[in-house]
């Protein structure tokens, strides 16, 4: 009798303590880890080398390397703040040393490119990346830049041929576009084996923004594997370096919301980001959060605010047109997202963007067209589940079940990257 009961519980046994031993390995964040960086003190919007070479800039000035130095130093004021009045003034400083640059203009045309690729003037950009390539200075970056173009604007197979022609595996700029390559075709795995080699580049070259670049991108690409402590671990070590880096404090912000479900802890990590970044697509993750804590009047509030950033400054031009598409449709003003999603289609012809204007003709109860669309542009074009979702949608609004439970499957596996309000959306399908 002894014996058999020891049988009878020794298999218990065994599930108690593989229980305990598999929460005993849950990962957890800790606020011990990120506390001190929410504290840390606002960005400076100058410092002694900016004053420096501002100091020697005149309304007419021809000092050629001053303006392409503040022009980085107010390029690096926008990532830290968000304030878009700096990405305008870099623009200026840029677009004066093109206009007098007699040597290295090729340069300044490139950092120009740049400067437009962060406001999504993508057309412009294309124009002064080829005439940068027609002045013959800087072969390999502007093939770069030219790669990093096609990409943006869904040109895939030019960014393709861009990208064999600056082959080279001990480059660090060649490593990470083939990482950002290897996730548009959607194969993660692949994109994060590059994306390691770039980071130990980053690593042996001890380059501070190299690392940060890293950092934060193989993080990202952690999260969308799965891999939520890896991902945790490398924001905190992007923050060492830079504890003012909003990116990353963002990436820590969705772990706790998407991943731990806890909402609240979410908005405070946000509410402090936001004490020192403008950035407006702060306030479009605040309302969703506040969503998801049944918190109405914050969500409100917090879409709201962002309207107002983004409706009452200029400035941005068109860097939030997919946003304000999304925002638009949430709000039922259909017909205006129906426009807008159509200029986005004109400026960027990307699969997200047809994707965000089939949804659009679908909210305007053009369902078939909105699946034509999506046939054409959208499928087998992209691996966004955003994007795939709004597809799953319009099937099925059409009817087309084997289709949407396709998609399903596909979404499932992505619950973490589109965090808990879409999880509940994609159940429902």
């Amino acid at each position: 009798m002894k014996t058999t009961i020891q049988y009878i519980f020794l298999p218990i046994a065994l599930l108690f303590l593989a229980s305990c031993q598999q929460k005993g390995n849950e990962f957890k964040t800790d606020k011990e880890d990120y506390d001190r960086f929410l504290a840390s003190a606002p960005v400076k919007p100058t410092s002694k080398y900016f004053n420096l070479w501002n100091g020697k800039i005149k309304s007419d000035s021809t000092q050629l390397l001053s303006l392409g130095n503040v022009a980085s130093e107010y390029a690096r004021f926008f990532k830290a703040t968000g304030d878009i009045q700096y990405l305008k003034d870099a623009e200026q400083s840029l677009k004066k040393a093109v206009e007098i640059a007699a040597v290295g203009k090729s340069g300044y045309l490139r950092a120009l490119a740049r400067n437009y690729i962060s406001q999504h003037r993508f057309k412009e950009a294309l124009v002064l990346a080829k005439e940068a390539r027609a002045l013959g200075s800087g072969e390999k970056e502007t093939q770069s830049l030219l790669f990093d173009l096609h990409m943006e604007l869904g040109n895939y197979d030019l960014a393709n041929q861009y990208l064999d022609s600056i082959q080279n595996m001990s480059d660090f700029g060649y490593l990470i576009r083939v990482a950002k390559w290897n996730d548009h075709k959607g194969d993660l795995d692949t994109a994060i084996q590059f994306m390691e080699k770039a980071m130990a580049k980053a690593e042996s070259s001890k380059n501070k923004n190299l690392l940060l670049w890293s950092y934060t991108n193989l993080a990202d690409f952690y999260g969308h594997a799965g891999r939520i402590e890896d991902s945790y671990k490398l924001y905190l070590r992007a923050l060492q370096i830079d504890p003012q880096n909003a990116y990353a404090k963002k990436g820590i912000a969705w772990i706790v919301y998407s991943y731990e479900r806890n909402g609240e802890e979410a908005l405070r990590i946000l509410d402090a980001i936001m004490q020192k970044n403008k950035s407006p697509e702060y306030y479009l993750l605040k309302a969703e959060v506040a969503s998801f804590i049944n918190n109405d009047i914050l969500r409100v509030q917090a879409l709201d605010d962002y309207y107002k950033v983004v409706a009452s400054n200029k400035n941005y031009g068109d860097m939030y047109n997919a946003y304000n598409v999304d925002f638009l449709l949430s709000m039922e003003v259909e017909q205006k997202a129906f426009e807008l999603a159509q200029e986005e289609v004109l400026n960027r012809p990307t699969p997200e963007s047809y994707g965000l204007f089939a949804y659009s003709l679908l909210h305007l109860g053009e369902k078939q067209k909105a699946m034509q669309v999506i046939e054409e542009h959208v499928v087998n074009a992209t691996y966004e589940p955003a994007i795939l979702q709004q597809a799953a949608e319009i099937y099925k609004a059409n009817g087309k079940k084997d289709r949407v439970s396709e998609l399903k499957n596909e979404l499932l596996s992505a619950t973490y990257e589109l965090g808990p309000i879409k999880e509940a959306q994609i159940a429902g399908l």
